[in-house]
């Protein structure tokens, strides 16, 4: 009898296991998977019209191996993430990782990854407010959640994607500067000399002002749930200074994650997801460039143009996880094919909820890379 007791017991106990109560979900617009997995793009590289500095580049990122490049160009991704995570979307490794929608760029891109589904009728990069629910938003119903979600974005057309106004959630994204009561100090500082600065782009900031401001909001309110989507990747994408985007991602990366692991609350307590809204032409030409066949046809209209079924490459992403509800994949091999639709059932799960509660028309969770949880 008491064997059998003990045997219930671990039953039960591998059940239920542990689920992290917070989740941050960091997006990083354009990124490549070809970098992700393998550092910066020979071809692109010696390109007279994309590089100036090629010997400083080289000699910043450079290597024998694709493993020695991507090393140099996202230590913390290689450093920290495969060791103990989980990256998928290596296609040279036969692992597939798409987006669903029509489109092949942002905000459907956006919409995709927060609701679990793509929206054929979300067909531009305009500030309309999403009609769709967002998982944040159906989370900030819940008693635990709410007024404990928290979005910062370099555009300043996520607070249409989330959908500000009606959702309720705290969402600071573009030029605007982060109030909230009690500011800190150092928030103060960061919107200030943000309001100081040249514009580069509309309506979009650096991402050290994105993170900057994400990490105080962290510190001081202390959300369960943090989305922080990060921009300079895709507009520098015509330019060397993709690269020192890229790499300048993967430090906020380091950062946010030692940040994470000094606070109470959060440390060992605290699951990340990384992914991206859309990927990028797959040759030099059309690297700095992403969109569908529906999409060129909506832009240029009928007339001919050189990609009529898209630009190859746009609906390729990759995805990375990590945390104690994660499983130690490392890189990932072969496998089923993952979707950007999977990432907002992927974070419910994470979070122990039941992801067909939120929208049964949901993209699945990616079951295969989560440890076991609990569900309430």
């Amino acid at each position: 009898m008491k064997r059998v007791l003990i045997a219930l017991l671990a039953v039960i106990l591998c059940t239920h296991a542990h689920t992290a109560d917070h989740l941050v979900l960091v997006t990083i617009d354009g990124l490549r998977w070809q970098e992700v997995f393998s550092g910066y793009d020979p071809e692109l590289i010696q390109h007279d019209k994309y590089t100036e500095n090629k010997a400083r580049l080289i000699e910043q990122f450079g290597g024998k191996s694709a493993r020695e490049k991507r090393q140099k160009l996202l230590p913390f991704i290689w450093g920290t993430i495969e060791k103990h995570g989980v990256l998928a979307g290596n296609r040279d490794k036969e692992s597939q990782a798409n987006v669903t929608n029509n489109w092949w760029f942002s905000y459907p891109g956006y919409n995709e990854i927060l609701t679990g589904r793509a929206d054929p009728n979300i067909n531009s990069n305009e500030a309309i407010p999403n009609a769709n629910i967002t998982f944040l938003e159906w989370l900030q119903t819940k008693p635990r959640f709410k007024k404990n979600i928290a979005a910062f974005g370099s555009w300043g057309v996520f607070s249409a994607i989330i959908n500000r106004e009606r959702s309720g959630i705290f969402v600071n994204a573009g030029l605007e500067p982060a109030i909230w009561p009690q500011v800190s100090v150092r928030a103060r500082f960061l919107n200030d000399l943000q309001g100081q600065l040249p514009v580069f782009w509309e309506d979009v900031r650096p991402d050290d002002f994105t993170y900057g401001l994400a990490k105080e909001y962290l510190i001081q309110k202390k959300p369960k749930v943090l989305y922080i989507a990060l921009g300079e990747t895709d507009d520098f994408a015509h330019d060397e200074q993709y690269l020192q985007s890229a790499h300048r991602s993967d430090t906020i990366l380091a950062d946010l994650w030692n940040t994470l692991q000094t606070l109470e609350g959060y440390r060992d307590n605290t699951n990340l997801l990384v992914t991206v809204d859309h990927g990028r032409g797959n040759t030099a030409e059309t690297w700095p460039h992403h969109a569908s066949g529906p999409a060129l046809t909506q832009y240029f209209g009928k007339k001919d143009h050189p990609h009529q079924e898209g630009i190859p490459g746009s609906n390729e992403i990759w995805i990375a996880a990590l945390g104690p509800d994660i499983k130690h994949i490392g890189e990932a091999s072969g496998g089923a094919t993952l979707y950007q639709s999977q990432v907002a059932a992927t974070a419910l799960r994470l979070l122990g909820f039941t992801p067909s509660d939120f929208d049964k028309y949901a993209g699945p969770a990616i079951a295969s890379i989560l440890n076991n949880q609990k569900v309430q």
